[in-house]
């Protein structure tokens, strides 16, 4: 009964050990580009910095990786998360939304912000510093609220 798990241990090491040679592409873009939010709307430097310390990784071309991104297979976990993340909401893309995108995306933010959605649980684990207060949430849903505003085609 103990040479199969002996077995079964040893090819699930030689897996392990093969995968770390397979990471996933990296996102190591640039932030502050034309279409950044930004750039093309006024953000205040203390929403600046909310959204760079709890969103930015995410959703960002963007992302500072923790040491554990190059173990597998959370690496590529990661970058799936990531990904999924930057096709819902991408603030070094924001500029080239539409009206009607941008404000749906500015909706979203209020909605999630305020009913603790995001930033995600799971990041904020690994995150401290991009738990949200409640003066945080407020800013963020104020400014993204006034934003929604200005630019909503309806």
């Amino acid at each position: 009964m103990k040479k199969p798990f002996r077995v079964y241990g040893a090819g699930l090491v030689l897996v392990l050990a093969a995968i770390q040679f397979f990471h996933p592409e990296q996102n190591l873009g640039t932030t502050g580009g034309p279409d950044d939010i930004t750039t093309r709307f006024a953000v205040p430097p203390d929403v600046q910095t909310v959204l760079a310390h709890a969103c930015y990784d995410c959703h960002s071309n963007r992302t500072r990786y923790p040491w554990y991104a190059n173990v597998q297979p959370v690496g590529w976990w990661l970058a799936h998360h990531i990904n999924e993340a930057r096709g819902e909401l991408n603030f070094s893309e924001f500029g080239s939304y539409n009206a009607k995108r941008a404000a749906r995306r500015l909706a979203t933010i209020i909605d999630q912000v305020e009913q603790g959605d995001m930033p995600l649980r799971s990041y904020t684990w690994m995150h401290p510093t991009a738990r949200l207060t409640a003066a945080q949430k407020k800013l963020i849903t104020g400014w993204a609220q006034s934003l929604h505003d200005k630019i909503s085609p309806e």
